[in-house]
């Protein structure tokens, strides 16, 4: 059965950038019919997302145009409809969504890629599911906890971000918080219960919970995530100086960052993060709360449109 083809747009994502790369793209779709919702505002794209799929019974190919805070919305609003398959076209600063799953990064690429996949089934991905006071929701890409989500919260709350994505430069942006956050934020000592197991993390910068391997505008926090691999992968800072965790993140952009003692990798399907302080944290780089928080894996509760790894295998 042909998939509807229903696209959900952020026209306000890099300061409108999304609306002008959609406004270019949507004149190729000229002969083939298809749906279009533009969000309004902050947790709009999950309600459309989640609507429409209530309200159409037949397969739907679900696109999200903007950044990696729209995808994530939108994945969160269909989770567990099995009926629904998602795309994306990237028109966001950091993009880690496309480089994690492996789709093209260049907007018109993703649209002549998903036209061409359209009718194929998709992909059946994890995502990770959180809860804390603040609610719960699920995550694609990771969830962090310290240094990062301080990071993350002063980025999105910034100026600063704004007008760096006017000159085209928003990956410079966490690059810039970071060595701000590196000289407010205070290590504190983290208790995680992996599967059961206890550990403690004294002097602890940040925990990060990875889907995939990409984060913060490009870094490859993660290099061994796998997002179909039903583990979510954990990777803990701690006991560091200040300059130190400087080099980390700058090697974390290749994956250096694990050769160094102070960096922690487990993994794991059920993780409790809590701390001697509340700690802020994110998913997929919005603000979600504070600590405790609790994790858990969600095994192939979503699809994708078959990237250009899953068409190259099927090839093979």
């Amino acid at each position: 059965m042909e998939k509807r083809l229903v696209f959900i747009v952020n026209p306000s994502a890099k300061n409108g950038v999304s609306k002008k790369i959609w406004n270019k793209l949507n004149y190729k779709l000229d002969n083939i019919p298809y749906e279009v919702f533009y969000t309004k505002h902050q947790k709009h794209a999950q309600d459309l997302a989640h609507s429409i799929a209530l309200s159409i019974s037949d397969p739907i190919l679900m696109v999200a145009v903007g950044g990696d805070g729209t995808i994530h919305e939108v994945i969160n609003g269909v989770v567990s409809f099995q009926h629904v398959t998602i795309a994306y076209i990237p028109a966001g600063s950091g993009n880690d969504f496309a480089k994690g799953y492996k789709l093209p990064t260049k907007p018109d690429e993703c649209l002549a890629h998903l036209l061409q996949m359209k009718e194929n089934e998709g992909v059946f991905f994890d995502t990770g599911k959180f809860t804390n006071i603040t609610g719960q929701g699920h995550f694609v890409n990771s969830l962090g906890a310290g240094f990062d989500a301080s990071i993350t919260r002063r980025v999105n709350s910034s100026f600063t971000k704004k007008w760096l994505n006017l000159l085209g430069l928003g990956k410079l942006v966490y690059a810039i918080f970071m060595l701000i956050e590196l000289f407010l934020y205070r290590p504190t000592t983290f208790y995680l219960v992996i599967n059961g197991v206890e550990y403690t993390f004294e002097r602890a910068w940040f925990v990060t919970i990875s889907n995939q391997a990409f984060y913060g505008g490009g870094m490859k926090i993660s290099p061994l995530a796998d997002p179909g691999d039903g583990e979510l992968d954990i990777t803990v800072v701690s006991e560091i100086s200040r300059i130190m965790i400087l080099f980390i993140f700058l090697s974390v952009f290749w994956g250096g960052h694990t050769k160094f003692k102070a960096v922690h990798l487990l993994k794991g399907t059920d993780i409790l993060i809590h701390s001697t302080a509340n700690i802020p944290v994110h998913a997929d780089g919005e603000f979600a709360g504070e600590t405790p928080v609790q994790i858990k894996v969600c095994p192939h509760s979503w699809k994708l449109i078959k990237t250009y790894e899953n068409v190259k295998q099927l090839i093979a």
